[in-house]
């Protein structure tokens, strides 16, 4: 991490980090389009197993960093149910039931 010499200095940084941050989460979803043409129904398409699993990483690598893991678990939530839901109409959409 950059020692930041002002204000300014630290909002660039940060700006930086979040067009990062964007790039990542588009990243993440096309990866989740991918995953739909191999999922047989919208039970797959949900996954409540493996988004359990993606929160208990999440939380998990939070702690190590020393960030709160509830505000992480938030974050992924909320991420998480647009992508499902946005998942769910691609699985529709492809005509398969």
């Amino acid at each position: 991490m950059k020692d930041c010499n002002d204000l300014n200095e630290v909002r660039i940084e940060i700006d930086k980090l979040d067009d990062e941050i964007v790039a990542l989460i588009a990243k993440r979803n096309a990866y989740i389009h991918q995953a739909v043409k191999f999922k047989q129904s919208v039970e797959e398409v949900k996954a409540a197993d493996r988004i359990e699993q993606v929160i208990r990483n999440v939380r998990t690598k939070a702690i190590t960093l020393n960030m709160s893991a509830n505000m992480i678990e938030d974050l992924y939530t909320n991420l998480i149910d647009a992508m499902v839901e946005s998942e769910i109409a691609e699985f529709r959409d492809k005509g398969a039931f």
